[in-house]
C-alpha cells in the first residue's frame, strides 16, 4: 500500500485526508446525536407511561370499565393497550383490547406480587414493538399493564437517521471539495517551486525564483534560492578555474614547445654549441619543473574533497626547520633568521610543510639579493617577513586568491597558487593566515594553527574540513 499511496499527488492526498477526517467527525457526531435523541425519546415515553399508569391504577374506574369490556380507544387511549394481571388465585391476565397478544413475563408478575414497584420494557409482537409498563393497583396481587406501540417513535428515529445520513454525506462532499480547493490554492507555491526546479534541470539556468510571503513555503523557496546561489558560485568557480588553468598551462607549454622546436631545427642545421645546448636544456628542464608544480597546485586546489591523509600530532617547529633547510638550499644568498618554540598541532605534516615552504619561497622570491628573511614561530603563530618592497594596498585583499598576481609579479615565475594553498591548509587545520607589512617595509605573513606547547595537550578535534573557496578575480604573488 505504501508505493500506491505515494503515487498520488500531494493535492489528492490532502483532499482525501480532509474528506476522511470530516467523514469520521460527521459519523461520530451523527451517531452520538442519534443515540442521544433515541435515549431522550424513550426516557420521555417511559416517564409518560409510568405517570399515566400510576394515575389510572389509583382509580377503580379503569378496572370497572375494563371488566365491562370497554375498549381502550373508547377511553381516549387509542395508542395504548390496557390489561391487568391478577395473581390472587390462578395467574389471570385479561384485556379488553383485541390484536396480537403482548407476551407478559416475570417482570410484570413481580410487580403484581408486590416484589417490584414497577417495570418498563420493550416487547415484540406481530403488529410491531410495544413499550410495556406495569404498576401495582390498589388491590393487592393485581397489576395494571399499559402497552404503547413504538411505531411512531421508530418512524421518527428512522427519519432522523435518514436526515443525519443525508447531511453527513453532504458534509463529507463539501469537506472534500473544500479540501481540494485549499490544497490546490495552498500548494500553488509548491507547484511553482517544482516547475522552477524542473526548468533549472532542463535549461541549467540558475536564476532565483520569486519569494512571496514569509510562511514555510517562502522559507523553502529562500533556501532553494540559497542553494541556487551556492551552485551558481560553484559553477562560476569551476569555469574560472578551468579558464585560468588553461591560461597558466598554455604559457609554459608554449615556451617548452618553442625551445624543443629550436633544438630540433638546430640539430638539422648542424647542432648548437655545447654551451647553448646546455642553456636550452636547462631552460626546458626549468619549464617542465614549473609545469609540474603548476599541475600539482591545480590538483590540490581543484579537489572537492581532500585525499585521505595521516592526521597525527606533529611539532610545527620541526616542520618549519625542514622547510627552512629546503629553501636555504634553493636561495643560498639569503640570510634566514629563524626563531622557533615547540608547538604541537594535530594535522597533516606534509600539507603543513608545503604551506610553510610556500610562505618561505614567496619571501625568498621578493627579497633583494643578500637580503634577510625573518622566520619566527611562537605560541602557534608563524611570522614570515622579508625585506622586499611589500604588498600594495590594492593587492592586499587578494593575495590569497587563486591565480591572482600583482602587476609587479606578472613578469616573474609563478602561477599565483602558492598563497591560495597556504590559506587552504590553514583553514583545513582550523587556523588562519593573513598578510601585511613588516617593520622593515617588506611583506609579512602570519600563519596561525591551533595546538598546544606539548604533544600530550593537543586537541584531536583541531582538524577540520576547509570551507568552499570564494569566487576570485582572475590571476598571487607567488
Amino acid at each position: 500500500m505504501g508505493p500506491l499511496r505515494y503515487r498520488r499527488s500531494l493535492a489528492s492526498r490532502v483532499t482525501l485526508l480532509a474528506g476522511m477526517a470530516v467523514g469520521l467527525a460527521v459519523a461520530i457526531v451523527a451517531l452520538a446525536g442519534f443515540a442521544t435523541v433515541k435515549m431522550q425519546m424513550y426516557s420521555s415515553l417511559d416517564e409518560s407511561l409510568l405517570e399515566r399508569a400510576s394515575a389510572a391504577a389509583r382509580s377503580d374506574a379503569l378496572s370497572e370499565l375494563t371488566s365491562q369490556q370497554v375498549p381502550s380507544w373508547a377511553l381516549g387511549a387509542a395508542d395504548v393497550r390496557i390489561g391487568f394481571i391478577d395473581t390472587r388465585g390462578d395467574l389471570d391476565v385479561y384485556s379488553v383490547d383485541r390484536g396480537s397478544a403482548v407476551a407478559l413475563g416475570r417482570a410484570e408478575i413481580e410487580v403484581a406480587q408486590g416484589s417490584r414497584e414497577d417495570s418498563v420494557r420493550s416487547v415484540s409482537t406481530d403488529e410491531g414493538r410495544y413499550r410495556v409498563v406495569a404498576v401495582p393497583t390498589r388491590e393487592p396481587g393485581v397489576a395494571l399493564v399499559i402497552a404503547q406501540s413504538l411505531q411512531a417513535t421508530e418512524e421518527t428515529l428512522a427519519r432522523l437517521g435518514l436526515v443525519l445520513t443525508i447531511f453527513g454525506v453532504l458534509g463529507v462532499l463539501g469537506a472534500t471539495l473544500a479540501g481540494w480547493a485549499v490544497a490546490r490554492n495552498g500548494l500553488r507555491p509548491v507547484r511553482r517551486l517544482t516547475h522552477a526546479a524542473e526548468d533549472i534541470a532542463r535549461t541549467e539556468k540558475l536564476d532565483p525564483i520569486t519569494v512571496e510571503g514569509n510562511d514555510e513555503i517562502a522559507r523553502l523557496a529562500t533556501a532553494f534560492n540559497a542553494m541556487l546561489a551556492a551552485l551558481s558560485a560553484s559553477r562560476d568557480r569551476q569555469r574560472q578555474l578551468v579558464a585560468d588553468a588553461g591560461h597558466e598551462l598554455r604559457t609554459p607549454l608554449t615556451s617548452l614547445r618553442t625551445n624543443l622546436d629550436l633544438l630540433v631545427q638546430a640539430d638539422r642545421r648542424g647542432g648548437l654549441s655545447e654551451e647553448s645546448r646546455t642553456e636550452l636544456l636547462d631552460d626546458v628542464r626549468f619549464q617542465i619543473e614549473e609545469l609540474t608544480t603548476l599541475i600539482g597546485d591545480l590538483v590540490e586546489l581543484a579537489r572537492d574533497e581532500p585525499l585521505p591523509v595521516t592526521v597525527e600530532p606533529v611539532d610545527l617547529a620541526e616542520i618549519v626547520d625542514r622547510a627552512v633547510e629546503r629553501v636555504r638550499r634553493r636561495a643560498s644568498s639569503l640570510e634566514l633568521v629563524v626563531r622557533t618554540s615547540p608547538w604541537w598541532v594535530t594535522g597533516d605534516a606534509a600539507a603543513l610543510e608545503r604551506a610553510v615552504t610556500n610562505l618561505l619561497d614567496n619571501a625568498a622570491k621578493w627579497s633583494p639579493p643578500l637580503g634577510a628573511v625573518t622566520v619566527d614561530l611562537e605560541a602557534g603563530t608563524l611570522h614570515v617577513a622579508d625585506e622586499g618592497h611589500g604588498i600594495d594596498e590594492e593587492d592586499l585583499p587578494h593575495v590569497f586568491d587563486r591565480f591572482y598576481r600583482s602587476r609587479e609579479s606578472r613578469g616573474m615565475p609563478g602561477s599565483g597558487l602558492g598563497l591560495a594553498i597556504v590559506r587552504q591548509v590553514a583553514e583545513r587545520h582550523g587556523g588562519s593566515v593573513r598578510a601585511g607589512r613588516s617593520d622593515r617595509g617588506g611583506a609579512a605573513f602570519w600563519l596561525t594553527v591551533p595546538g598546544a606547547p606539548g604533544p600530550n595537550r593537543v586537541e584531536p578535534s583541531s582538524w577540520t574540513t576547509p570551507p568552499p573557496q570564494q569566487t576570485t578575480p582572475p590571476a598571487n604573488r607567488t
